[in-house]
């Protein structure tokens, strides 16, 4: 990152799995740094949905080094998910053109439900099947696959957790972590948005505030893709050795099936 910038940048890890993320500060100059991020990107950036892509450059080994706008600001705390301003960008991205032109000409097909079934079914490890909630989940994805077909596909952010969620100092909202983004039925972000910080008396109003209406489509398909990332998040904590949060997942499970 050194020979990119020049002298006189002070660089820090960002965290995060993959490593590739850095914080760089020369004077007042702070930028957000990351190694070989996706093009897409850049249409985040345009669309107000990231903080601002300052530029992009390619090393000479090939990497390509993105650096956005380094914002002070914090992540969203559980109980501010049920502001409008959540539910107005969430809409926002779902009703993006740009966004939705742009992953197909990354490689990016729909993601079928199908195909959620079939990851659920070959990923879970033969200790997760033998759990009494867990079989009962998987036999309600399969039992209800044929019912939860939809026209309607968009950009999904695929992980709409509140520490993805950034508030700048200067009241601004973004989305951030976009790694896992698809092309999905937007029932996917939404019910996991609500499953995780809304009360179910209050989904209506939250629902309304995106611009639709609550029916029993939206309730089956919702539920059906909150219990299928519940599944895959299972297995990815129990793959990390974090048995607290399998437990805390699976006991989330329990609750709704």
């Amino acid at each position: 990152m050194e020979h990119i910038l020049g002298q006189g940048w002070e660089i820090t890890s960002a965290g995060g799995a993959t490593g590739e993320a850095f914080f760089a500060k020369h004077q007042e100059q702070k930028l957000f740094l990351k190694r070989n991020s996706s093009p897409f990107l850049a249409v985040l950036s345009v669309e107000g949905i990231v903080p601002k892509l300052v530029w992009t450059k390619r090393t000479e080994n090939g990497d390509v080094i993105t650096a956005q706008q380094w914002l002070n600001g914090r992540e969203l705390k559980s109980k501010e998910m049920s502001q409008e301003r959540v539910a107005k960008l969430l809409k926002k991205i779902h009703d993006s053109a740009p966004l939705l032109s742009m992953l197909p000409r990354l490689g990016k097909a729909p993601f079928e439900p199908d195909m959620m079934l079939l990851q659920v079914e070959t990923e879970l490890d033969h200790d997760l099947l033998s759990l009494p909630s867990i079989q009962s989940s998987i036999r309600f994805l399969q039992d209800n696959l044929e019912y939860i077909r939809s026209e309607e596909y968009v950009v999904c952010h695929g992980d709409v957790n509140h520490n993805n969620w950034l508030l700048s100092d200067d009241n601004q909202l973004y989305l951030i972590d976009w790694d896992g983004a698809m092309i999905a039925d937007p029932a996917l972000d939404i019910g996991m948005l609500l499953y995780l910080y809304i009360e179910r008396e209050n989904w209506n109003t939250w629902l309304a505030q995106y611009g639709i209406d609550l029916n029993d489509d939206l309730l089956l398909r919702m539920k059906w893709y909150f219990i299928a990332q519940t599944l895959l998040s299972i297995q990815w904590h129990k793959s990390k050795k974090r048995l607290n949060e399998m437990e805390h997942w699976i006991n989330k499970l329990s609750a709704i099936i």
